[in-house]
């Protein structure tokens, strides 16, 4: 190991980026966990009808939306439930 890689200020934005990449992998990963899931869920309750809607779907980043989604299909009983929720998922985040 060099003195520049022994260096605090070396060790501190080594530390700063390895967290904010280590942040982005985790919050990847969660958003792909639930895109698959969202997916299992529409295959099940609604067909390949229901996959129809995963290309704009997949289009929410947001976690907590595609958790809200996830979450819904508990009381969801027809696609265009699901439709004017992704409708209003849409339309808040812009």
């Amino acid at each position: 190991m060099s003195v520049f890689e022994k260096s605090f200020f070396y060790q501190e934005i080594f530390q700063e980026a390895y967290q904010k990449i280590f942040h982005e992998a985790r919050e990847k990963a969660i958003q792909e966990e639930r895109l698959l899931t969202i997916e299992l869920l529409l295959e099940i309750k609604f067909g390949s009808e229901g996959l129809e809607l995963m290309p704009e779907i997949s289009q929410i980043y947001d976690l907590e939306q595609l958790e809200v989604i996830k979450r819904r299909f508990k009381t969801l009983n027809t696609l265009d439930e699901l439709r004017e929720l992704i409708s209003s998922i849409q339309t808040s985040s812009t």
